[in-house]
């Protein structure tokens, strides 16, 4: 699912490059680092494996950062938020998000796994890290909040697609979980990452969802949405 989305986010770069803009985003600009990045449950599982198959200083280097981020997200005041966040049966629009999204952004928090301003998992990064590239000025980006920032679209969100395949796995809602958060819902939800489709089921129904989503976005684009 992470290559489809790539080969998707690779075309959608071509098709800007072609338009005569340069995407200006590089190692080492990481003033998106500093935003709520949210993920599926698969991916939360992922990062979660990943972390457990480090040697141990290196795991707890990681888990103690990670429980730092908390702290400082606890008190600021949106660590609680955050939580019901990833927890909710009924996961909130974009326009009802937006306000935890600003509150998080206001405190230029850095992602427990930048290093030196590069990503320390970026072959494990999220599928929304994947997916945010701008045309417009680095310069712009210190302020992501800013009208000047010209996001490339994204045809196809993995992250949004994997949360829908986990709703239909489990019988629950789709999850929608912050970064800082994703380790500690993983082991919290151990129970439901035993839960298994067969190779080809699982084909079918990723395949589904990502033609859903695609006709949905040709649609809107048609339609000048």
């Amino acid at each position: 699912m992470r290559g489809l989305g790539e080969e998707v986010q690779a075309l959608e770069l071509t098709r800007v490059r072609q338009t005569g803009h340069t995407v200006s985003c590089h190692k080492g600009c990481a003033a998106c680092c500093r935003m709520l990045v949210p993920m599926s449950a698969p991916e939360a599982f992922a990062l979660a494996n990943r972390i457990d198959r480090l040697d141990q200083p290196e795991r707890d280097r990681l888990l103690t950062k990670l429980g730092l981020a908390q702290q400082q997200l606890a008190r600021a005041g949106v660590l609680t938020q955050l939580s019901a966040l990833a927890e909710s049966s009924d996961p909130p629009s974009d326009e009802a998000i937006e306000p935890l999204n600003r509150a998080y952004y206001a405190l230029r928090m850095p992602c427990p796994f930048l290093e030196n301003e590069a990503c320390s998992i970026y072959e494990d990064r999220p599928a929304a890290c994947r997916e945010l590239a701008v045309t417009s000025p680095a310069t712009d980006c210190q302020n992501m909040a800013s009208q000047r920032i010209r996001p490339v679209p994204v045809a196809l969100r993995i992250s949004t697609a994997l949360s829908l395949l986990w709703a239909d796995l489990t019988g629950t809602a789709p999850r929608l979980i912050p970064l800082p958060l994703a380790v500690t819902w993983a082991k919290q939800h151990h129970a439901e990452h035993t839960r298994r489709w067969t190779g080809t089921e699982i084909f079918e129904k990723a395949l589904d969802k990502v033609w859903r989503y695609l006709s949905q976005e040709k649609a809107r684009r048609e339609s000048g949405g």
